[in-house]
């Protein structure tokens, strides 16, 4: 059997699907794509066990062939290659050849009959559509506050809620939670699933900034994403996620706005002579000023300090400036509000055009 395709055609769509693939896996088998060709069609699908990526590529086919090729080797061969060259495929036995002008590649293949292949679960599920564009935004505002390895593993994922008319998507590590909520074009029951971090990233990867839509459909243990070509199936992690409706405060009276940038600025710096291991800053607020303070264990100060618009309560209040760098790099907006409520409250920052967008952070001792 075998089947021919331009070089260019392939490539990207591989990149999308081998970015999954794990190169040392107790399993050989996972370390290959499924390739399925058929009906004018060039199916590739990838998996780890808990994540599987399908993508359709059309093309122009003689008969039609399904294997299993090993992911890094077929994508470095198809990247080495000269642009614009047609690619051949001619799989006998246990071998796919690839043909390139005067190269050739014979490598081994493992029966695709062995693929382990997720299929979507059965029962009730809820299916949500939204544009690919602005689901890439929320995923963006939030993935940067989940925890990566922590021993309570569903803080490693994002929550996706749907509740009535709201998408919700909330992140945390414990000491910081970024939430974010977006408008549906109709009402559901509520139901939430926790999403790895995996996942997440790889979304973030393959998501296109247009509008057109993306499919979500929740169901149990299981999240489904399809847009464009791709289709992408995940497990879900299962375990109760925080309560987030309690540490997000809605009575921080003492508030300022700063420029995003400016702000961003003078942290990066203070930061710079921070403790290596607590990466502290003070915030100390006085009338129309801020001062950004921070010393390590070598006797080492910095102090940055901006204008602001403030006349309340004075205030002297330390964080892990890392935090507060992070949601500053991840919003795009010119200014941030930050609100408090006493020098031992967390800290909620808030963005002006955005009602739906809430990060807060909780105060650390210094």
């Amino acid at each position: 059997m075998q089947m021919k395709i331009n070089r260019e055609v392939l490539l990207k769509p591989l990149i999308k699907v081998a970015g999954i693939v794990e190169r040392r896996h107790t399993l050989p088998i996972l370390s290959n794509l499924l390739l399925e060709a058929k009906n004018n069609n060039i199916k590739l699908t990838a998996t780890d066990l808990e994540m599987q990526i399908s993508l359709n590529i059309a093309t122009e086919l003689k008969g039609g062939f399904s294997t299993t090729i090993s992911a890094k080797k077929f994508l470095d061969i198809c990247r080495s290659l000269p642009e614009d060259i047609d690619i051949g495929l001619v799989s006998k036995d246990s071998r796919v050849m690839v043909k390139a002008g005067k190269s050739r590649f014979n490598l081994q293949t493992l029966p695709f009959a062995d693929y382990p292949v997720m299929t979507k679960v059965g029962g009730e599920t809820t299916q949500i559509a939204i544009s690919q564009i602005e689901f890439k935004r929320l995923l963006k505002q939030v993935e940067f506050a989940m925890a990566q390895q922590d021993i309570r593993y569903y803080l490693n994922g994002l929550l996706l809620e749907v509740n009535e008319k709201k998408l919700n998507l909330v992140g945390t590590d414990g000491h910081r939670l970024s939430f974010t909520s977006a408008t549906l074009n109709k009402s559901y029951e509520k139901t939430d699933v926790i999403l790895p971090r995996k996942t997440i990233i790889e979304l973030i990867k393959l998501l296109d900034d247009t509008d057109e839509e993306i499919s979500i459909e929740l169901a149990m243990g299981q999240a489904n994403f399809s847009f464009g070509e791709i289709s992408l199936i995940s497990k879900v992690i299962d375990g109760k996620f925080p309560d987030y409706h309690r540490v997000i405060p809605t009575s921080h009276s003492n508030t300022f706005t700063a420029n995003r940038v400016a702000m961003l600025t003078a942290m990066q710096r203070a930061s710079i002579l921070s403790n290596e291991k607590y990466r502290g800053v003070r915030m100390v607020l006085s009338e129309n000023n801020i001062k950004l303070i921070s010393a390590n264990t070598e006797q080492e100060e910095a102090e940055e300090e901006l204008e602001i618009t403030y006349n309340q309560e004075a205030l002297d209040i330390g964080f892990n400036v890392t935090y507060l760098v992070d949601v500053l790099n991840n919003t795009q907006q010119e200014n941030i509000n930050f609100s408090f409520s006493d020098a031992n409250s967390s800290c909620l920052i808030t963005v002006p055009e955005d009602n739906d967008y809430k990060y807060v952070v909780m105060p650390m001792r210094i």
